[in-house]
């Protein structure tokens, strides 16, 4: 028996909810598994997320994130994103009954009315398109639809949120970073700015010709983390009609969680983790990390999303999880099948149902509407239809 299958039974009043706006997840980073251990993501795998246990949950549309990892810039990063995004293509391919890959507002809500989800191509890490506006402009070819412009590696181009930035990277954009991000409006694929430098944050907001998102970050003001936005991001995104995807990430979510988390990367057990590559290892010290670690209790992620609900305002707001991107979610939220704890938990805390359906997926299906077109290249040709 699948284990979503036990799961205590939402609320009624929650069931309806989800039934009324389908989750929208700006940010999923399970191809890894599809690409580097042949995980069939539609059907029941490990790890934490799959298409029959995100339908279990709610899911009606997700952003599938080709990560592409530092030690790939300037040695065949495009490459791999770009078979990253073969496994995306695939996947709907074998199951054209669960998913439906689509390149605009439109095209999204026929696969949702039709009663599938809508799958999103994404990269995130800028170093894919390599210094290059022609990659950028191939690979919204393939199909490419959001792209998170840096990853914690610095670029030539743009600075990421972390430390250690040489004298040769922009303190913010450079003129190929802007550029880079005009021309994103003018195709019709989303910005995203998780992971940016402050900095480029703001000149990227001052360049972007469409609306932006923060696909997966936390709240400064709640844990002071480098990955996470501080109020006066928070308030330009609800600004300028952008949206931030509250995180499911613990460490990015509480200083204790995050201390908690480099406790159990010390232990042994965690340290003689193996796997045969980098993902089978992921996979195995995230289990642990699972089992081991002091949960978070989903009141703080809760937390998270009240804070920026007053800060960038109702219409800003929405969930990136990272599902197979992190190591473990809070209490309540360990998998893609368990999205509706979030709304029941947000209606318990008092929030409207017209709140709850903004940031189940209402505000970034908005946000991914008027970042995809009609530009000048999104509508020249149906995406869905040529697959």
């Amino acid at each position: 028996m699948p284990r979503f299958a036990n799961l205590p039974p939402l609320a009624a009043r929650t069931r309806a909810l989800l039934a009324r706006a389908p989750v929208f997840d700006a940010h999923v980073d399970a191809l890894q598994r599809a690409l580097d251990l042949g995980h069939d993501l539609g059907r029941r795998t490990p790890g934490q997320f799959d298409l029959v246990r995100a339908r279990a949950g709610g899911l009606g549309a997700v952003v599938l994130v080709s990560w592409v990892d530092a030690p790939f810039a300037g040695n065949g990063a495009r490459a791999r994103a770009e078979a990253l995004m073969e496994e995306g293509r695939r996947l709907a391919a074998r199951h054209p009954e669960r998913l439906v890959l689509v390149g605009n507002g439109e095209e999204l809500d026929s696969a949702q009315s039709c009663g599938r989800i809508a799958g999103i191509l994404g990269i995130e890490g800028g170093h894919a398109l390599e210094d290059s506006v022609e990659v950028l402009d191939a690979l919204f070819e393939r199909g490419l639809r959001v792209v998170t412009l840096v990853w914690n590696n610095h670029l030539s181009w743009i600075r990421s949120c972390q430390d250690g930035a040489g004298p040769e990277v922009p303190l913010g954009l450079s003129a190929l970073g802007r550029r880079i991000v005009a021309r994103m409006g003018e195709l019709g694929v989303l910005v995203d700015l998780s992971h940016a430098g402050e900095r480029a944050f703001f000149e990227t907001l001052d360049v972007a010709p469409r609306p932006v998102m923060a696909s997966h970050s936390g709240c400064r003001a709640l844990h002071d983390h480098p990955r996470n936005l501080t109020d006066a991001q928070l308030r330009a995104l609800g600004e300028r009609d952008g949206l931030v995807g509250i995180v499911f990430h613990p460490g990015f979510l509480d200083a204790d969680a995050r201390a908690e988390e480099a406790r159990v990367r010390g232990t042994p057990c965690y340290l003689a983790a193996r796997g045969a590559g980098d993902t089978a290892r992921f996979l195995k010290q995230s289990a642990l990390m699972q089992a081991k670690a002091a949960p978070l209790h989903l009141d703080r992620l809760v937390d998270h999303v009240l804070h920026a609900l007053d800060v960038a305002g109702p219409r800003a707001v929405g969930i990136g999880s990272d599902f197979d991107g992190i190591q473990r979610g809070p209490a309540g939220l360990e998998d893609a099948a368990r999205y509706g704890r979030l709304a029941e938990r947000l209606l318990e805390r008092g929030v409207d149902e017209a709140t709850v359906l903004g940031v189940l997926g209402d505000n970034l299906r908005r946000v991914f509407t008027a970042a995809t077109g009609p530009g000048t290249a999104a509508h020249a040709r149906s995406f869905a239809r040529e697959l």
